[in-house]
């Protein structure tokens, strides 16, 4: 299953009222619902070309942003990265500039992916800083991450091997780990969680919850037992 991802090539589009930002990547397909200005996750492999493309407007100029900061020279109406470095996981969006008008787009967020030796699934993705609170599991928290794959669009379906989720920092005490599949099952833990096989849905989406200290640099998860 793992040469099926790396031979997956999709396209994910976030489509806006006057904007829209296109990332060509290991990726899955989406577009704009309600407002129609909706962003779109991507995951590309380590060492793998991944392009964004927002709006041709003209006499527009265009200013690339990754997590929050200014991607220096990167002015042109298309983003490219050749080969995809853990640091190039996170959030980007595109400010476009007509006259004194500056539109920004939605953000995407753009995951990396590697393979452990023993060929666990390691992704590496942006923490959001967002405080909030829901039920018992996670409960309150004041950051998270959430981390999904294509294929397919949802995220993993387990093999009937080792289905266990794994925050990277085992030693932390401050996580929640949860799982949601398709069909509304979740399930959710400190550090990992295990994901029933036979498995309820047929895919699943992760989201690390910080409780507190929320992580300012890419955070890797690792999941085994995954296709």
């Amino acid at each position: 299953m793992k040469s099926q991802i790396l031979r997956t090539i999709g396209i994910a589009v976030i489509t806006g009222l006057l904007i829209a930002i296109v990332g060509v990547a290991h990726s899955k397909q989406s577009s704009g619902q309600g407002n129609g200005n909706e962003s779109a996750d991507q995951s590309v492999q380590l060492g793998q070309a991944v392009t964004f493309s927002a709006n041709q407007v003209a006499g527009a100029s265009y200013q690339w942003i990754h997590n929050g900061v200014a991607i220096d020279g990167q002015t042109d109406s298309t983003l490219t990265i050749a080969e995809a470095q853990i640091s190039d996981a996170g959030l980007y969006s595109c400010n476009i500039a007509t006259g004194a008008d500056v539109v920004s787009t939605e953000t995407a967020s753009l995951m990396v992916y590697t393979f452990s030796p023993d060929f666990d699934i390691v992704v590496y993705a942006t923490p959001i800083v967002s405080s909030g609170s829901s039920g018992s599991c996670p409960g309150a928290y004041t950051g998270y991450v959430t981390y999904t794959l294509a294929p397919p669009t949802w995220g993993w379906a387990p093999n009937p091997n080792l289905t266990v989720y794994t925050a990277s920092d085992t030693t932390r005490s401050n996580t929640k780990v949860e799982y949601v599949g398709d069909y509304g099952d979740s399930g959710c833990h400190k550090v990992t969680v295990t994901v029933p096989y036979p498995a309820v849905s047929p895919a699943y989406r992760f989201t690390i919850y910080f409780t507190n200290n929320v992580p300012s640099t890419n955070y890797p998860i690792t999941l085994s037992g995954f296709n």
